[in-house]
């Protein structure tokens, strides 16, 4: 009797371990999360007027989840920031708007440099290396002065006046930087680092005062507020000498005080001699 129960038992145990497996595997397996691509899109980050140069701080990021990017939707990649900084904007475009490449031209591009341009304007280019150029802190759309700086030699000419510098231009239009006027030029080589151009928006009477700057020495860019309205300057202001900076120079070129005294060297025989000469008359 006993052992009758017992293998009952067993066989119920059997039975129940056997539909447990049984229900396990007809059970449907629970489905994996598939993972949803993310497609990051280059956005602005701010309006943007139309005639406006894109700046890397006018960029932005939107994130676009599932499903294929929306047609001409500009990828926010590095090459992309890089390639899209500088071009204009052909209408005016909301915070957060998508950039899309048929909405903007860019250096490069043809035409580029007649879009830019205002109604009577020039483009010119000016040579500045990595100091002079503000050590690439200037981007297309921005606003500089153009400084010239000179060695001046003339006779007699006292040290405090040996070095020069003016303002040649004030409150003018950068409309390019370096080889971004030339769609796919290298600009991580040495040379590029070095040697910048930069393209100004000038009118033709300001073109030939840049181009003769350009030959009498280095040009220097300075960056003017973005707010800061146009300043036009009445008269040339004043140039900075040597001397005005330099303290040390102003004191060489200080003529010396005190009467002129008079050597006499024999009979007959006498020199004028004045404190500050280097030498005694023959």
């Amino acid at each position: 009797m006993v052992v009758r129960i017992s293998l009952l038992i067993m066989l119920a145990l059997g039975l129940a371990g056997f539909g447990t497996v049984a229900w396990l595997d007809l059970r449907p397996a629970k489905p994996q999360a598939v993972a949803v691509q993310k497609i990051l899109l280059l956005a602005t980050a701010h309006p943007l007027r139309a005639g406006s140069l894109i700046q890397p701080a006018d960029f932005t990021t939107i994130i676009r989840s599932g499903g294929a990017p929306p047609a001409n939707a500009v990828l926010d990649t590095p090459a992309n920031r890089s390639a899209y900084t500088g071009a204009m904007v052909r209408r005016s475009l909301e915070a957060g708007a998508i950039i899309e490449a048929s909405e903007v031209i860019r250096p490069g591009d043809h035409g580029f440099l007649a879009a830019v341009l205002q109604p009577g304007m020039r483009a010119i280019s000016v040579g500045v290396d990595a100091i002079t150029g503000t050590a690439g802190l200037i981007w297309p759309g921005d606003h500089v002065d153009l400084i010239l700086t000179q060695n001046l030699s003339a006779p007699n000419l006292p040290p405090a006046k040996s070095v020069a510098a003016e303002t040649v231009l004030s409150d003018v239009r950068v409309i390019a930087i370096d080889q971004r006027l030339v769609q796919g030029a290298n600009t991580q080589g040495k040379e590029a680092a070095m040697a910048r151009t930069v393209t100004l928006e000038v009118t033709p009477d300001e073109a030939e005062r840049v181009d003769v700057a350009a030959r009498l020495g280095p040009l220097s860019l300075i960056v003017r507020p973005t707010d800061s309205p146009a300043r036009p300057l009445p008269t040339p202001p004043p140039p900075v000498y040597s001397g005005q900076v330099s303290p040390a120079l102003a004191a060489v070129s200080a003529p010396m005080s005190g009467r002129s005294m008079t050597i006499y060297q024999g009979p007959g025989q006498q020199t004028q001699f004045t404190p500050g000469q280097t030498s005694l008359p023959q």
